[in-house]
């Protein structure tokens, strides 16, 4: 009698350029565990019967991206309080005979930045979120978590409104006219927009007002400096990248599926880090 081999994938639609299989592969590898790793290209009316048929497809466990996560969260038998909190769910394992729900990118942004920048939250700190979509809904959550006071600016002010409104009073809603009066006051200052990505417009944001103790966090991870990382930089601020949050939610993952817990160690992250700049090379 041979036994299967446990598998897990992402699931998307595109999915094709998603490093997860490079990464989930690498800690195969290394950790010497007998699986896979694959891409599931799914759209989304093919994407609930897959999903809920999970096992019997042969896999235990996946990673949800785009434009899945919403429906992953209306479909699971049970979900973890970060995919409460934010109303996503991206990551997909077998329990019990139910299928689970958690978000990673919650644990994945707060690991990186105890990782990169630690000792970053102070007593009574302050967090500056851009953006009011779904990876500054992961960001606030786990910076309120943390006990921060966050304050989350979208040009849309509604939207960073309705944000604030979902967290409590713990978090605020601005318009970005409030930036200059904000950025004094924060402790970190969080990119959660897709400014500042390749083929994106850049992120138009001067912060000179910022003390030299604020960190400086952009979730974008190609390029690997963005603009704002770059001025931060320059500036002697702390910074912090978005390819170590990739890398941090992969974790989790994981170790739901292959029960091991893996290590983000300097060859993986130079391995992503050379393909990204392959595949951004001009």
């Amino acid at each position: 009698m041979t036994v299967a081999l446990p598998k897990a994938c992402v699931m998307g639609h595109p999915v094709a350029h998603s490093r997860s299989p490079m990464i989930h592969g690498y800690w195969l590898r290394t950790l010497g565990i007998p699986g896979a790793y694959e891409l599931k290209d799914l759209t989304p009316e093919a994407f609930p019967d897959f999903v809920t048929h999970l096992a019997a497809n042969g896999y235990v466990g996946g990673n949800v991206t785009v434009p899945h996560k919403e429906a992953a969260f209306r479909l699971v038998d049970q979900r973890d309080a970060a995919s409460e909190a934010v109303g996503a769910v991206n990551t997909l394992w077998l329990e019990g005979g139910k299928l689970m729900g958690g978000n990673s990118d919650t644990h994945g942004f707060i690991a990186n930045l105890d990782d990169r920048a630690p000792g970053w939250d102070v007593p009574g700190g302050r967090a500056v979120i851009l953006g009011a979509g779904g990876a500054a809904r992961s960001a606030a959550y786990a910076l309120a978590t943390r006990g921060l006071r966050v304050l989350v600016v979208n040009r849309t002010v509604e939207r960073a409104h309705s944000l604030a409104a979902d967290f409590g009073p713990r978090v605020g809603g601005h318009g970005f006219d409030a930036l200059p009066q904000l950025l004094p006051g924060a402790d970190v200052l969080v990119n959660c927009t897709s400014l500042g990505m390749v083929g994106k417009p850049p992120l138009e944001v001067d912060i000179v007002a910022l003390k030299p103790s604020a960190v400086v966090y952009d979730v974008v991870y190609v390029p690997l400096e963005t603009g704002l990382l770059a001025a931060a930089r320059a500036r002697g601020h702390r910074v912090v990248d978005g390819l170590g949050m990739l890398l941090q939610q992969a974790g989790f993952g994981f170790r739901k599926w292959f029960g091991k817990t893996p290590q983000i160690t300097p060859e993986l992250r130079a391995m992503v880090e050379t393909d990204i700049r392959a595949k951004t090379a001009k």
